[in-house]
């Protein structure tokens, strides 16, 4: 599988050469969270789930956890960012324990800025929002086509061009590993730059915007 080329150098009047091998289905996505401002300025957390060629899937004689594990996968790595991952990731964003009680909520509000992903405004999606506000959890669109607007926007691209230098891989086992080490080392730094504004100037406290958005890797 190769990734998207963004731009390269190469000697005057010689063809560049771009090894490529076809994905045939097989990519990563990823979901992240990063708080821009507040107590938590810096943190960006995140999750990645490994996307299998179709044949693979249809498969017959072959069970979800068994196709999985053919390419290196457990079947928790394996399958879309559906709604119901999407919205345990919110609970996850928001703190809440995995065991805690129905009336659990949070010590401080917590604004999400989305995107206009189809999963984002999904019919399980908005009848979750009243048991987010319940919690202390608001959710906030951006306007459509408005990339620039989101805080995250930023570490995605950063990720993708900088982070993931290698553009070609062998096996979706080795994408996935190189996406989550490149996520890795993106929350160090993110993490470390906002530790080191801090010093230098003081954050509002009050802002407690939180971009959590969706992108392919």
């Amino acid at each position: 599988m190769t990734l998207p080329v963004c731009y390269s150098w190469y000697p005057r009047g010689k063809p560049l050469s771009v090894a490529y091998e076809a994905s045939e289905g097989r990519r990563v996505n990823a979901i992240g969270a990063y708080f821009p401002d507040g107590p938590l300025a810096g943190h960006f957390c995140y999750e990645s789930f490994a996307s299998l060629p179709k044949h693979a899937r249809q498969a017959k004689r072959r069970t979800a956890e068994q196709v999985a594990q053919h390419y290196g996968l457990t079947i928790e790595q394996v399958g879309p960012i559906d709604a119901e991952r999407f919205i345990a990731f919110v609970w996850k964003t928001a703190g809440r324990p995995t065991i805690s009680s129905s009336d659990w909520k949070r010590e401080r509000p917590l604004m999400i800025v989305l995107d206009n992903y189809s999963v984002h405004k999904c019919q399980a999606v908005r009848e979750m929002q009243p048991q987010w506000e319940r919690a202390d959890i608001y959710v906030v669109y951006l306007p459509s086509y408005s990339p620039e607007l989101s805080a995250i926007e930023p570490v995605w691209n950063d990720i993708k061009h900088n982070e993931m230098t290698t553009r070609s891989y062998k096996s979706v086992l080795e994408l996935k590993q190189a996406v989550d080490d490149a996520l890795a080392r993106k929350t160090i730094r993110t993490k470390t730059h906002k530790t080191t504004r801090k010093t230098s100037r003081p954050v509002d406290h009050q802002n407690k915007t939180t971009d959590l958005e969706q992108r392919a890797t």
